[in-house]
């Protein structure tokens, strides 16, 4: 072996090494996230609180499964409330009083919600008996209401078979 190869050879390992190196750097440097809370009931009953509580910007998601900015403020904040002795009742009152019954994942049924429970299912029943009146109603029309098909004119555009 020529003392050029053996040369090439090392400066290629070295570099190897090096890349390895540089790409091990962060992870030597990253350390544990630290928790929320050093509390680990403190955490339970936030993340318990916060799966009630609708996430206001993504709407379809609650505060402890969302990443938007305003739900890590409002778990925060629940944090905060829990902390300071607040029961989880308080932090509820508190939530629905500033933002209205609307946070709420599952709002209660009052005057106001009667529509967000019921509306859906009669809405459902409405158009399922539409579509049953008109479906009868089409039924009992003869014949000569509907127009023939394209293949009723013409045997020889029927499929064979």
């Amino acid at each position: 072996m020529h003392f050029d190869q053996l040369a090439g050879r090392l400066r290629g390992l070295a570099g190897a090494l090096l890349a390895v190196a540089l790409l091990a750097l962060p992870a030597a440097w990253a350390g544990e996230a630290a928790p929320a809370s050093a509390d680990p009931a403190l955490e339970a009953r936030v993340m318990r609180v916060a799966a009630e509580l609708r996430c206001l910007v993504c709407q379809n998601e609650t505060i402890a499964a969302s990443n938007a900015d305003l739900a890590v403020d409002l778990r925060n904040q629940v944090r905060d409330m829990l902390r300071s002795g607040q029961t989880e009742a308080q932090v509820f009152d508190y939530m629905t009083a500033r933002y209205g019954d609307f946070v709420l994942y599952r709002p209660p049924l009052n005057n106001t919600t009667i529509p967000l429970w019921f509306g859906p299912p009669v809405l459902l029943v409405v158009a399922l008996v539409g579509l049953w009146w008109l479906l009868r109603r089409r039924s009992r029309l003869p014949a000569d209401h509907f127009e023939p098909d394209e293949n009723d004119d013409n045997p020889a555009d029927r499929p064979r078979g």
